[in-house]
C-alpha cells in the first residue's frame, strides 16, 4: 500500500508493474487516473493544486488504510499530484489489486470519490481573462 503527493508526472504502466511484481495472489488490478478537463469552452489554461504537505499525505494514508480494512486488496497505490497542471495532464491515479474483482473495484472507487470530494487540495483555476479558486 502506498500513496504519494508528488508535482512531477507519473507512468501508469509503471506504477502497476511495481505494484503487482512478484504477486502471484492478485485476480484483478483496476485503475484510474484523472486528467485536468476544461468545463469553460476551451477557455481554462490549467488548474494549479497546493495543499500542506505531511497532513496531505497522512489524509491519503488513512483513506488508503480504511479501503484496505473495508475490502481484500493485495496493493493499492494513489497518487496525486500538485502544482501548475495544464489541461490533459495527469492529475491523480488509483490502482488497486485484489484475489477479485468487486474488491479493486470498489476499493478503487471508494479511494477515487474520496480524492474528488474530500482530499485536502486547494484548486485554483488560470482562463486566459483570469483565475479563480475552485469551491470546496
Amino acid at each position: 500500500m502506498s500513496v504519494s503527493v508528488q508535482e512531477e508526472d507519473f507512468d501508469l504502466g509503471r506504477e502497476v508493474e511495481i505494484f503487482t511484481n512478484d504477486s502471484f495472489d492478485i485476480g484483478a488490478v483496476v485503475t484510474f487516473v484523472g486528467l485536468v478537463r476544461d468545463t469553460s469552452g476551451g477557455k481554462l489554461l490549467s488548474m494549479e493544486l497546493e495543499h500542506y504537505p505531511g497532513m496531505t499525505e497522512r489524509a491519503l494514508a488513512d483513506i488508503e488504510q480504511a479501503a484496505t480494512k473495508r475490502w481484500s486488496l493485495t496493493a493499492s497505490r494513489v497518487i496525486h499530484r500538485y502544482g501548475n497542471l495544464a489541461v490533459g495532464a495527469q492529475i491523480m491515479m488509483v490502482a488497486t489489486a485484489s484475489p477479485h474483482r468487486k474488491d479493486a473495484f470498489e476499493a478503487a472507487e471508494y479511494l477515487m470519490d474520496y480524492l474528488k470530494t474530500d482530499a485536502p487540495f486547494w484548486k485554483k483555476e488560470h482562463f486566459k481573462d483570469g483565475a479563480n479558486w475552485v469551491e470546496s
